[in-house]
């Protein structure tokens, strides 16, 4: 297993950690099996979508927002409910095929670190594993 480090710069915000995942694998030397990303956080996660349009990163962010409004009564005392749901929305994990020594994303497909509750220092665990 590896851990890779994703420093997040606005409280909310989508990071491209595709290449991150990739050399990981790649260190791995595993040909075929499956890369598990898991995110060690509650207002914090990870998705697989477009990463060719940079305005899709935008759309979801936006309409996350819309979904999870700050302003409801929330009885979290840190103040932070709404990344904790947000969170819970997109997930705390992927998994990707390893198909010959490289990740059998689609071709517009990247992986996602998702912040909801930044700015932060994150986590971000690897694993690559064979069937």
């Amino acid at each position: 297993m590896r851990i890779i480090e994703v420093k997040t710069r606005t409280k909310e915000e989508l990071i491209d950690i595709t290449s991150k995942v990739k050399e990981e694998v790649a260190h791995s030397g595993l040909k075929n099996g499956i890369c598990y990303v898991y995110i060690p956080h509650t207002t914090a996660g990870v998705t697989i979508n477009e990463n060719a349009d940079p305005s899709v990163k935008e759309d979801i962010l936006m309409t996350v927002k819309k979904l999870v409004p700050e302003d409801l009564p929330y009885r979290h005392s840190e103040g932070n409910s709404p990344a904790h749901v947000k969170a819970s929305l997109v997930g705390s994990s992927v998994n990707v095929i390893i198909d010959e020594g490289e990740l059998l994303l689609g071709t517009w497909q990247g992986i996602f670190f998702c912040e909801f509750d930044g700015p932060r220092r994150r986590r971000a665990y690897i694993k690559a594993s064979s069937f």
